[in-house]
């Protein structure tokens, strides 16, 4: 008797058990990373901290600000007629380049590797694109008298808020007596006036004595007028600054 195969069921093979994969935690090593002795970006000038990276305090604009400036080392020195013509031409063209009034140059010293400005600003912004604006200015026209190319400055600039009648006069006093102070420490500077005319005094009418300086009348005028009550009037309050005075030196 003949008997028939039975139909064969496919099966399926089985797959060995696999374990789910597990992150790994791996040890990292210590010394890269965060904040440590020599970490940040180095100065330009070696040998000299920079200004740090850290955002900016917001500026109202009833606030003047004290703007400092640094060469690149190895440049020519600012304080000499043809460089302080070619810097006070940039300032006047600076001035009327910024007719609205959102950013104005008030004040300023020129020293030998830095420069000192009393500016206002509307605000933040406006004061960092009016010295952007002004510093490229500044830089093209040194280039030019220099037959050089390349930047001017060292680093960013360095700038302190006047918040008081008290702090703007002491700011204007260090302005127009930086380059009696540098004198008196033994730098390279040298002041034979009654005032610092490498500065806008000359042009300052905030004196207690009587300044007239022949010829002034010829300049065209470097800087703008102030619009702020500290710098205008507040600071009035702590009296005229005189000639003679000068900041206290190192």
């Amino acid at each position: 008797m003949a008997t028939t195969p039975e139909p064969r069921t496919k099966t399926r093979r089985q797959r060995p058990a696999t374990s789910k994969p597990t992150a790994q935690m791996l040890p990292f090593r210590a010394g890269h990373g965060g904040a440590r002795a020599g970490a940040g970006r180095k100065p330009k000038i070696p040998g000299r901290p920079g200004v740090e990276h850290r955002q900016r305090a917001p500026l109202a604009k009833r606030f003047p600000v004290h703007v400092t400036l640094k060469l690149r080392s190895g440049l020519p020195r600012l304080r000499s007629k043809t460089v302080y013509d070619a810097l006070r031409a940039a300032f006047a063209a600076g001035c009327a380049r910024n007719l609205s009034g959102a950013f104005r140059l008030c004040h300023y010293a020129v020293l030998n590797d830095h420069l000192h400005l009393i500016c206002e600003a509307e605000g933040r912004q406006a004061l960092s694109r009016g010295l952007q604006g002004l510093l490229i200015r500044i830089a093209k026209a040194l280039n030019k008298l220099w037959s050089r190319r390349g930047s001017v400055f060292a680093d960013r600039y360095h700038d302190h808020i006047l918040k008081s009648p008290r702090e703007v006069r002491n700011a204007l006093r260090y302005v127009f007596g930086n380059g009696k102070k540098h004198a008196a420490e033994g730098r390279e500077v040298h002041v034979p006036q009654a005032i610092d005319t490498f500065t806008s005094a000359p042009w300052f009418t905030g004196f207690r004595e009587r300044i007239v300086l022949k010829g002034i009348e010829a300049i065209v005028r470097p800087v703008t007028d102030a619009r702020t009550w500290l710098l205008t009037e507040g600071w009035l309050r702590h009296g005229r600054i005189s000639v003679h005075e000068v900041p206290a030196t190192a």
